[in-house]
């Protein structure tokens, strides 16, 4: 009976990885239901903020994703244009509803000096930017599946 709740959550996240052009398959009209194989999973967050989050923090290596408390983790990732300096984020969606409060991206960062890694204050716009592009990509998610339901 345990082995349930691990199955759905694994294939959600196998869901998860697609493409942008591929999430509209994973997504139905109602912002809280993610459509699967054997059936319909409720979520506790909204979809379209849940996979535009997903899409948007793909560059980094992710520790943690929880669909049904709405938290999305990331491992530390360094650009190598940057390899002195590496990033963090958590993301919390907060809401069923797709709403701009429903999200809130925390961005932790490192630098490295001398071999050890310490913190440092990140820029704080970068939360802000990337909670913008998150907001924009779940919006293009529900008009492209509305629109894709309408045909």
């Amino acid at each position: 009976m345990r082995i349930l709740p691990v199955l759905l959550c694994a294939g959600i996240l196998a869901g998860c990885g697609s493409s942008s052009n591929d999430a509209s398959k994973y997504l139905d009209d109602s912002p809280t239901n993610i459509a699967g194989t054997s059936g319909r999973v409720t979520l506790g967050v909204n979809t379209y903020l849940w996979q535009a989050t997903l899409d948007t923090l793909s560059p980094l290596p992710l520790i943690s994703a929880d669909p049904f408390g709405g938290v999305i983790i990331t491992d530390w990732y360094s650009t190598p244009a940057a390899p002195d300096e590496r990033l963090k984020v958590t993301a919390y969606i907060m809401d069923r509803n797709l709403r701009a409060d429903g999200l809130k991206l925390v961005v932790f960062r490192q630098t490295r000096t001398g071999g050890a890694w310490s913190d440092a204050q990140p820029n704080p716009d970068t939360a802000h930017k990337l909670e913008d592009v998150v907001l924009t990509k779940a919006r293009e998610l529900r008009l492209a599946t509305m629109s894709t339901a309408s045909k």
